[in-house]
């Protein structure tokens, strides 16, 4: 069969390469085409575009990249029509994908499935609409979904389980470097580690960085390391981190977790992702997001929110 995907972020490029990989095992003659990034390339496939070239968020950003982003929705759109796989898989990124869903059943007969809703619970209920006209099958990864959209809006969905949670608990079961092993291969000293988790996206971490950093930089005895995200360059972050003391590291966002005492965290998955690893953390952003600071509440049906100036001087 013929997949087209689409991702709009870092953790959607990980949860689609990961179905990427699950597919080939059923279906070995599974043919990739996807709008990704570099872990859906490593599976293999035809990638159009890179995730990092349809990244905006926020009013002003998104206004000034309008030009761009209809050039990619109609490069997207047509590039479905031209290769007519055998069903389109949208990952997230419902401000893109909604539109792609609508036109793929509009003017095509090809089925569409959406892995990882749209957090319509959270905001933009009304999405509902769109969803149930335009999506065939919704795949959800968080279990209070199901009630939400079969009881609330009568629309059946499949729960397939939270590729987060496996991620997690895999990663913790291999992983046997000791503090002083990871801080020495990333250059840091011995003093504990606040994580600072600032987005994948090049607005979330202007809006979020500078801010998060000054607030950790208050804790001298704690070391402020970063987790760079993977599709945003050193030289991007070296502006907000020059006279901070923050360090930053690479492709080690997990091992960061294992090692930090508590952490600064902006997005939705890396709330998660955070308390997963049981590190005590603070929620950051400027623009408050209901999912953001409430999704491990929700699946764990309990607040992990504390104060900020109660927790660091517990876990050293």
């Amino acid at each position: 069969m013929k997949y087209y995907l689409i991702v709009g972020e870092a953790s959607g490029d990980l949860h689609a390469s990961r179905l990427m990989a699950s597919l080939k095992e059923y279906d070995p003659d599974a043919r990739f085409r996807f709008f990704g990034g570099d872990l859906m390339q490593q599976v293999g496939g035809v990638r159009v575009k890179h995730y990092k070239d349809l990244a905006y968020m926020g009013f002003i950003p998104v206004l000034l990249h309008l030009p761009t982003i209809f050039k990619n929705l109609e490069k997207c759109k047509k590039d479905i029509v031209d290769w007519h796989p055998d069903v389109v898989i949208l990952v997230d990124y419902p401000g893109f994908n909604l539109k792609i869903a609508k036109f793929v059943h509009k003017h095509t007969g090809i089925p569409v499935y959406y892995y990882i809703s749209p957090k319509i619970w959270a905001w933009k209920e009304w999405r509902i609409r769109a969803i149930k006209r335009d999506v065939n099958e919704m795949f959800s990864i968080l279990p209070f979904e199901v009630p939400f959209y079969e009881k609330k809006h009568n629309y059946k969905i499949h729960y397939v389980g939270n590729p987060t949670a496996e991620e997690v608990c895999g990663f913790r079961q291999r992983y046997a470097e000791t503090k002083e092993e990871f801080c020495h291969r990333h250059s840091l000293d011995e003093k504990p580690i606040i994580a600072i988790l600032s987005g994948s996206r090049k607005q979330e971490i202007k809006d979020n960085l500078p801010k998060m950093l000054e607030a950790a930089g208050h804790f001298e005895d704690y070391q402020m390391v970063v987790a760079g995200a993977p599709s945003i360059s050193d030289a991007y972050y070296e502006p907000f981190l020059k006279d901070t003391g923050a360090r930053i590291v690479r492709n080690a966002t997990y091992e960061l977790l294992s090692h930090a005492t508590a952490a600064l965290v902006t997005s939705g998955t890396a709330t998660l992702e955070t308390a997963l690893f049981d590190v005590r953390r603070w929620s950051a952003m400027r623009r408050p997001s209901r999912a953001s600071s409430a999704l491990p509440s929700s699946i764990l049906s309990r607040s992990i929110l504390s104060l900020w100036s109660t927790l660091l001087p517990s876990r050293r």
